[in-house]
Order: structure tokens, then sequence, then C-alpha cells
């Protein structure tokens, strides 16, 4: 054995002996508090805020909940099995829950992550890493979808919760939230609902968990696919591009950002009506900048990766596109 290869085998054992244990306990904990957040979550989001939460009612929220939980744990584990492959070691999926507050946009949850504890030395192993988890959640976003269009009830299931839905003067002098339309979501849209099928427009879609969830699958994912810094999108980048091409394409997908958040803002103070922009894109720009970096840190192999992943990370770019949603929430007085 060569005396550098002898070096580097003996550093390898010696990172592999001190990387610690899983926390199953850890793991385990956030994910079922995270059950229990997603599924409140999802009761209120079709019954409407205030409980009483006993167990008739939070079983409501059980589809919800689950769709959800499935959605990330999909995205996360698509993570941890190609960093497996690649003998990268990580940590199992960090649930994060979030508590369901009256009044304030949530799903009970702010996501889920993995940490690497070990380096990820090529350029190969980044990019089949960062690109596995979109995939898979994108995937896993894709049935729940389909399976909410194939399966949207009747008339009877908002005049359940509205009664006075058809009235006239339904909603009249409260706030409305209208989830915004991609591009997949219109196209399920066209394919799966017939013009005499009843499909509640989008400003009533939080009622219907499948279809919530999965636009919130897409959400997440084109959250993540944004090629910036460390995002998924920006392993990509990096891997594809190299870093001096990564680094303009993160300025350009951070000022987009920061555009449809500015625009957002000013929707919201100076009531323009162009339903285009969302704050919240500002505040994730400038979490981007001062958090998460533009920049992308060195990897030690940095051989160009093959065709074959350049053109997956082209599809994956395409799932980029047409999952992103410009203003994904608009509030307003009816």
């Amino acid at each position: 054995m060569p005396e550098d290869s002898s070096e580097s085998y003996y550093q390898q054992t010696y990172e592999v002996a001190k990387r610690p244990k899983q926390n199953y306990v850890l793991h385990l904990s956030l994910f079922l508090v995270t059950f229990v957040t997603t599924t409140i979550a999802g009761a209120d989001w079709i019954s409407g805020f205030g409980g009483p939460y006993e167990v008739d009612y939070l079983v409501i929220g059980l589809p919800y909940s689950l769709s959800i939980l499935f959605i990330l744990a999909t995205h996360e584990f698509g993570h941890f099995f190609a960093a497996k492959i690649h003998k990268v070691d990580s940590t199992l999926p960090y649930f994060i829950p979030f508590p369901s507050l009256p009044g304030f946009l949530n799903f009970g949850t702010l996501g889920a992550v993995i940490k690497t504890r070990s380096r990820i030395n090529s350029n190969r192993a980044m990019f089949d890493i960062g690109v596995a988890g979109p995939i898979a959640g994108f995937i896993a976003s894709l049935i729940v979808l389909i399976y909410g269009f194939m399966n949207v009830p009747g008339e009877e299931y908002i005049l359940r919760i509205h009664p006075d839905y058809f009235s006239p003067d339904y909603g009249k002098g409260a706030l409305a939230l209208t989830f915004g339309d991609n591009i997949l979501f219109l196209s399920l849209k066209a394919l799966f609902v017939s013009g005499q099928q009843f499909f509640p427009p989008m400003s009533e879609i939080y009622h219907y968990p499948y279809l919530c969830v999965g636009w919130f699958g897409l959400f997440v994912t084109a959250m993540n696919l944004i090629p910036v810094g460390q995002l998924d999108g920006g392993h990509l980048s990096y891997t594809m591009f190299g870093a001096k091409n990564h680094f303009k394409i993160s300025v350009i997908g951070f000022s987009i950002l920061f555009i449809l958040g500015t625009l957002g803002i000013v929707e919201s103070f100076m009531d323009v009506n162009t339903y285009f922009g969302w704050s919240g894109w500002l505040f994730w720009a400038l979490v981007l900048y001062f958090i998460i970096k533009l920049k992308h840190p060195p990897v030690y192999d940095n051989i160009p990766i093959d065709f074959k992943r350049k053109v997956i990370g082209y599809f994956t770019y395409i799932i980029l596109i047409i999952s992103f949603t410009p203003t994904p929430f608009i509030i307003y007085l009816k």
C-alpha cells in the first residue's frame, strides 16, 4: 500500500471511529411531536381553527399529517440513502415541529433536515446526494397530488364546512387566503378535472388535505431547488457548472427572490392589487444571503460530473420551473 494511501486509510478509519452514533430517541421524539403538530394543523386547516382538540377533531387531520410526513420523509431519506451509497456519514432526518397558532400561516412543521457528519469529497457524490432528495420529494408530492385530484369530494364536502358557501354574501368582509398556481398544479387540474365536476377555488384548497399537502410539497421542493449557496439547487449548479458560474447563478437566484419579495412588500402596504410576488421571498432571500450564504464551499475532488448526471440535473431544474409559485400566498379582504 502506498504511503499516502495508508495515511488516507488511517485518517478515514479515525474519522469513522470518532463519529457519534445516531440519536434514535431524539429523531423519534421529533417525528412524533411533528406528527402531533401536523395533525392539529391539518384539523385546523380543514375545519377551522380553535378545536376543541378532542379525538374526533384530530382524526380529521390524519390525512393531512400522514401525507405531509410522507413527502418530507421521502425527500430526506432520498438524501440519506444517496449519502449511504457514497459512504458519507449522515444523520437520520430531524423533523421540525411547529405549533398551530390561530391567525398564523403555518403547516404544523418547518420541514425536515439531515446533517452530513463527514466530508463530501467529490462532485459526483455532492450531485447525487443533492439531487436525490428533491426528485424523491417531487415524486411523493406528485403521488399525493394525483390522488387528491382523482378523489375530489363533491359540493356536500365544502357545504359541511361552510354551509353558506354558495350564498352571494359568503365571506364578505373577511380575510381570504388564496394559494397561488404553478405550472404543474394547473396542468394536473386540466388533466383530471372535467368541466362539469365541482372543483374548489384556490381560496378553499386548504380544506382539501391531499391537494393542500401536494401543493405544499411542490412549494418546498421548489424552495430547495433554488440554485443558491448550499440549497439542493445550489449543490446541483456547483457540480454542473463549476464554482465561478455557480456564484453568478446564485446572485441571479438571490436577486429574483429579492425582487419578488420586494414586490410582495409593496403589494402589502400600497394595495396595488397586482398579486405578484410574496413578502416571504424577501425573508428567504435574506436567510440565504446572511445565513446559508451565496457561495458554495469547495469540493476536494473537482472532477466534472458525467453527461448522464447533467441530464438528470437539467431535468431537476425543469421540476423547479413547473413547481415554483411566484405568488404562493395571497391574503386579501373580500
